[in-house]
């Protein structure tokens, strides 16, 4: 039995590394409101969907 406890506080610990080294990750869950889709704006049609 604590092989198994161990062996998930090792995958624990090694998620928690690559994660943290993975740049601008963001575990605050959902977010509903109008900034967090703020970068998602459409670009408006080019001339070759005219």
């Amino acid at each position: 039995m604590w092989k198994v406890i161990a062996g998930f506080a090792a995958f624990a610990a090694l998620a928690l590394f690559i994660l943290s080294q993975g740049g601008d990750i963001d575990l605050g869950g959902e977010k509903h409101d109008i900034a967090a889709h703020s970068e998602t704006v459409a670009e408006p049609a080019s001339a070759a969907s005219r």
